[in-house]
């Protein structure tokens, strides 16, 4: 039998010198009596797998919204795929997998439904901004209750984790580092996927020296990156790209803004402005109408304001959500069908 003892031990033993322990753990905002079997790490991913939070990224957009198809990814898709790819890396550089894990599970939780374009119009409305990293922390500090009303409760490296995953901070740890990474890797791979999936670009369009450099395939680019991070971090106290590597990446990344993500075919004029009209709708009636927010959401307004928690009502739903209570709070009854 594996006590959490045991766990701590073996991690100490058998982990980088450059690895978060959990035995050394900066710790949670509120103490916490340790568990028998798992380490704090696990139980924090553990806390996150059952949330709410995480199952409702399965309704909510990555890049193409409302797809027709069966096999576009989603919020969940795209978290699962970072969660692979960060795992890989880790075991590779023997860091913490377990870290690794809980962070990358949580690093989305925040977003909105309808991908970019509802984090775009969010902030455009919100007086304080909206970021979804920032969001993705408010989630698990405030937001997502377990069954005894208590906040989830998480480690401080976790925490930072998730907050630093985009922007130009640096998480402290290195398997922070390691699912910013991925986060990169498997975003601008699955959505070269998507777009031709969707026959908005194709192959034969992506730049010969991007499939030179990285690879022709999906799994061919991962491995390369993958890889490339490895050998370059091996041994060392950060995670880092080769220069060729971050090179071509930064210019996979730019060729998909211009060619994908500002596609008509992606923005459609019409749908971008219906996203806008929804998000701005939605804001001005729970602002004008508090009263039916979740009851957990009010015992928020004396703390936060009404703002703040108006945005983090809208920011957590799905998109298949959002479209229905659109319908019931804007659309005349007759027009239903």
């Amino acid at each position: 039998m594996n006590t959490r003892l045991d766990l701590e031990e073996n991690e100490i033993k058998t982990l980088s010198k450059y690895a978060a322990k959990a035995s050394e753990s900066l710790g949670r905002a509120e103490e916490e009596e340790p568990d028998e079997f798992r380490t704090c790490f696990q139980r924090d991913r553990d806390r996150i797998v059952h949330s709410k939070a995480l199952r409702r990224l399965m309704h909510k957009t990555q890049v193409f919204i409302a797809p027709e198809g069966d096999h576009f990814r989603t919020r969940l898709t795209h978290t699962l795929e970072v969660s692979q790819i960060a795992r890989t890396i880790s075991k590779a550089l023997n860091l913490n997998e377990d870290l690794t894990e809980a962070i990358a599970l949580g690093h989305d939780l925040g977003h909105t439904p309808f991908g970019h374009m509802g984090e775009y119009y969010l902030d455009l409305k919100h007086p304080g901004g909206f970021e979804h990293n920032k969001q993705s922390l408010r989630v698990v500090d405030f937001l997502e209750l377990d069954y005894k009303g208590k906040h989830l409760n998480l480690t401080k490296e976790v925490r930072d984790g998730i907050l630093n995953h985009s922007g130009d901070l640096k998480p402290f740890t290195l398997e922070g580092q390691v699912v910013k990474f991925s986060d990169r890797i498997a975003y601008i791979n699955h959505d070269i996927d998507d777009a031709v999936r969707a026959g908005v670009i194709s192959q034969d369009d992506i730049p010969k020296e991007f499939i030179e450099g990285i690879g022709a395939t999906h799994g061919e680019r991962i491995a390369y990156l993958v890889k490339d991070i490895v050998n370059m971090s091996d041994g060392k106290d950060e995670i880092k790209q080769s220069d060729k590597a971050k090179e071509l990446m930064v210019g996979l990344r730019a060729w998909m803004f211009e060619n994908v993500y500002k596609n008509p075919k992606v923005r459609e004029e019409e749908e971008e402005k219906r996203i806008e009209h929804m998000i701005n709708s939605f804001y001005d009636y729970f602002l004008e109408h508090p009263e039916e927010l979740a009851e957990e959401e009010k015992l928020l307004l004396s703390k936060d304001g009404i703002n703040e928690v108006v945005k983090d009502h809208i920011a957590g739903m799905t998109d298949r959500y959002a479209i229905k209570l659109y319908t019931e709070l804007f659309v005349p009854q007759g027009w239903h069908i």
